[in-house]
């Protein structure tokens, strides 16, 4: 019988078993299991079994359920973010000059980026291009307790560039937004100028978020620029790679 089983025999076995089910069926079989699921010897287990208890874990975790599903669920909620589907899942697009383009790395008069797994990136114009991309938090798993409760790091991050012979502008602007769309936090960047002859090396640029409080549904991440010498074509700021992770 299970309930004779000794209280780490049972752990092992229930460590087994998919998170989901363990959550949303064994944790009602009996209180013993529900014990057992909602306390942390559990979840530490499950977390070193799929490896997520590294440098990121902290001493001071204080809900190791929460820590393996955001672990578990961590991944980029920027579709699109390298230009390889064009300007697909990108919204409130704003062409100025010839608008956005969509070029190979290095380019002409650029450098190649620092993964080898970005092979393109987005271009601006001779006046300001802008890009959005609104992330439903709730529709990309991350219930409303969660959100509202433990409220994980919301970690943004963007690489721009210029290229050599030109100079340009590039801004980063991401909003918190709540149900009904209004701005519980904000992270706007200074108006990055780089000069013409620059050494067109790829710049990342990244803000966490925290202890931002209840009620965030949304996050808006919307980011462009434009080149300085007002030159017909595409030699404003290069833009690649965006990511919005939430993270434990």
């Amino acid at each position: 019988r299970m309930e004779s089983l000794p209280e780490a025999v049972l752990i092992r076995i229930l460590a087994s078993i998919p998170a989901v089910d363990l959550v949303l069926a064994c944790r009602l079989v009996c209180c013993q299991w529900k014990n057992l699921i909602d306390g942390t010897a559990l979840w530490i287990l499950k977390c070193q079994q799929e490896g997520f208890t590294g440098a990121e874990s902290q001493e001071n975790t204080e809900n190791w359920q929460n820590f393996y599903f955001l672990s578990k669920k961590r991944k980029n909620l920027i579709r699109n973010p390298c230009g390889e589907d064009d300007l697909q899942h990108w919204g409130e697009v704003e062409n100025g000059g010839d608008g956005w383009k969509i070029e190979e790395l290095p380019g002409d008069f650029g450098k190649e980026f620092p993964s080898e797994e970005v092979h393109k990136y987005f271009v601006t114009s001779y006046e300001w291009c802008r890009k959005a991309q609104v992330i439903d938090l709730r529709a990309e798993g991350y219930w409303e307790e969660l959100m509202d409760t433990t409220q994980p790091k919301i970690v943004v991050r963007d690489w721009y560039a210029g290229r050599s012979d030109a100079g340009c502008l590039y801004e980063l602007c991401v909003k918190l937004l709540s149900e009904n769309e209004d701005v519980l936090a904000e992270y706007k960047s200074e108006t990055v100028a780089i000069p013409q002859d620059n050494d067109a090396n790829w710049t990342e640029i990244s803000h966490t978020f925290s202890n931002y409080g209840p009620g965030v549904r949304f996050v808006r991440f919307e980011h462009g620029g434009q080149d300085t010498l007002f030159w017909k074509g595409w030699y404003g700021v290069r833009v690649t790679n965006s990511s919005v992770t939430v993270e434990p």
